[in-house]
């Protein structure tokens, strides 16, 4: 696992962390800006959950807070972590119906792009999402398959998550919308994921999502739709590791990016 140039802040007895000034201000100005890019891209799911966590837009939420809130509706709630955990931990977590929410927020030179997640990406990006029964039941789901698979197995699972927790589209009565918490906390790739021609844009078939190679630092070129989200319900019923084991079998696909050029 790589080392983070970033350090989570830890919280004080009751939870809570005492963010400087400069830190609100960054959260103030990623939320002012995102909370109108998704405006009429972001899926209704998401609005919902978003209203329901009412997360401040001048400064970084607390997380007993949006825990509050998550709790009541679907159970979960979020843990703090540190700026990058393990395989083992994540989807330990995940079956435990606890978010690893990694407590610290990008410097202003990040501001347009970070690799790794900081408290934007987790608390805005995906924990309103978290709010919604299916999308809970799958995520939930997908942490105890997890963490019961084989370090191979986990490779193959971590593609389907990429292409649906994290850059997943879907149908709704108002057209494609996105889900994906990878892309609604990207302004670019909010608007790039939903109005460029350029990507691919491919129903989900979770066999094929896992056999989809993908890379993290570039805008995706391919992007799976789901029909609706009860399909993210009934693909949380389904025997996901015989679809793993067919993934395995079938290999992945040409990727249909260039390889990432490697620092001399």
């Amino acid at each position: 696992m790589k080392e983070s140039k970033y350090l989570s802040r830890q919280a004080d007895a009751l939870g809570f962390i005492h963010w400087t000034e400069d830190e609100h201000r960054i959260w103030s100005d990623l939320y002012c800006r995102q909370i109108e890019v998704i405006r009429g891209r972001a899926c209704p799911q998401f609005l919902s959950g978003l209203k329901l966590l009412d997360l401040p837009p001048d400064q970084i939420p607390q997380l007993p807070h949006v825990n509050s809130a998550l709790e009541q509706a679907t159970g979960w709630t979020t843990v703090q972590v540190p700026a990058l955990i393990n395989f083992s931990e994540f989807f330990r977590l995940l079956a435990n119906r606890q978010f690893p929410v990694a407590t610290f927020i990008r410097s202003r030179e990040d501001f347009d792009y970070l690799q790794e997640p900081d408290i934007f990406h987790e608390v805005f990006g995906h924990c309103p999402l978290l709010t919604n029964p299916a999308f809970a039941h799958f995520t939930h789901t997908y942490g105890k398959l997890g963490l019961a698979a084989s370090k191979e197995d986990r490779v193959i699972l971590a593609r389907l998550y990429w292409f649906t927790v994290e850059f997943g589209l879907v149908t709704s009565a108002e057209g494609l919308r996105i889900y994906g918490g990878g892309i609604l906390s990207s302004p670019g790739e909010t608007v790039y994921a939903l109005e460029s021609n350029q990507p691919l844009r491919l129903p989900l078939n979770p066999v094929e999502a896992m056999r989809t190679p993908y890379r993290i630092d570039i805008m995706q070129p391919l992007y799976y739709v789901l029909a609706d989200f009860e399909q993210l319900f009934h693909l949380a019923q389904s025997d996901i590791m015989a679809l793993v084991q067919q993934a395995k079998r079938l290999g992945l696909f040409v990727p249909r990016f260039p390889p990432k050029r490697q620092a001399s």
